[in-house]
């Protein structure tokens, strides 16, 4: 199975092109949507091809998030500590989104691999902003602490009008899923694709992975949430964090994985389906194929009836025939 890339990766050739073009006064202004309602907008001006403004519209939240500011908690802080003394932060934003930076290519490292790691770390803005209460969550796991305040369900946005739940615990925080899709085929196929995925869980080679479960029905931590959010055609996902899985640089691959699930799902259930396409086409041309090798050749029939030819025989031949 592939895991997605957490960072857009046009955004990150936009932010290369630009960086090794900084002489060239070219003018940008790029609009684009990705996955999960993403919109972004790129901006140079001839006037300053050293800035570049990238704009970021988040989906529409659910009303059982907290969404203070049009940004999810603690994004600001976490854009801050993530990109600070390169990007400054544009308050208000542009008109029509919920984020703008102000990225100053004149204050990038002047060494080659850490450039390459902020690009991708600018190209990860969407992680970063969205993923920002997750990482907070799990931060406290680590320090076997829950914040003041902290309700015991927490929902987090991460598709338009859809959210995902956390809830904190002191030795361990539990993500649940509920699992949505238009199509009635991906349904049925991202079902089947779940279950196998708990039960891959349960191999040898996986002990250390969290713990996941699958159920049709809500699971009992989301006994408090509201009954419009657990819609969930696919069931229910659910994976028990603890410590060991946010150790260090374990952290930030947690929240990538989490933040990325269902886009996830959605692309291996898309592939599913066009391999069975692709599987179904080559089973019809060699039906047709089988057919055609069984037609008669009506022609070539015609021919061989045209060209016989027949000897009369004499008794004596005949006689001598049947003796042969």
């Amino acid at each position: 199975m592939i895991l997605l890339q957490s960072h857009s990766r046009f955004l990150h050739q936009t932010l290369l092109n630009r960086l090794h073009n900084l002489e060239k006064g070219v003018e940008l202004d790029y609009h684009w949507v990705e996955f999960d309602d993403i919109r972004y907008h790129v901006q140079v001006s001839m006037k300053n091809p050293h800035l570049l403004l990238l704009s970021l519209s988040l989906p529409t939240p659910p009303p059982e998030t907290d969404f203070p500011g049009g940004l999810p908690s603690g994004a600001i802080e976490a854009v801050k500590a993530a990109y600070a003394g390169v990007v400054q932060i544009l308050d208000p934003p542009r008109d029509g989104f919920n984020l703008t930076l102000k990225l100053n290519f004149l204050k990038f490292p002047p060494d080659e691999e850490r450039r390459q790691a902020l690009l991708v770390k600018i190209a990860s803005v969407r992680e970063i902003v969205l993923g920002a209460p997750l990482r907070a969550l799990l931060k406290h796991l680590t320090s076997k602490t829950i914040s003041s305040g902290m309700d015991r369900l927490v929902a987090l946005v991460h598709r338009p009008n859809e959210s995902f739940f956390v809830i904190p615990q002191m030795e361990k925080v539990i993500v649940v899923f509920p699992m949505r899709f238009k199509d009635s085929i991906d349904t049925v196929l991202a079902t089947s694709f779940l279950q196998e995925f708990v039960q891959a869980r349960r191999t040898a080679g996986l002990n250390n992975a969290p713990p996941c479960l699958w159920s049709s029905s809500p699971p009992l931590e989301l006994k408090k949430a509201p009954a419009e959010a657990l819609s969930a055609n696919a069931g229910f996902v659910s994976f028990v964090i603890f410590p060991r899985h946010v150790e260090g640089k374990k952290l930030d691959r947690t929240v990538s994985s989490l933040s990325t699930f269902h886009a996830y799902v959605s692309y291996h259930v898309k592939c599913s389906e066009g391999f069975m396409h692709t599987r179904m086409r080559r089973r019809v041309e060699s039906l047709i194929q089988a057919l055609d090798r069984a037609k008669p050749d009506v022609e070539k029939s015609k021919n061989l009836a045209n060209n016989r030819s027949f000897k009369r025989l004499s008794l004596k031949e005949a006689h001598a025939n049947s003796h042969s």
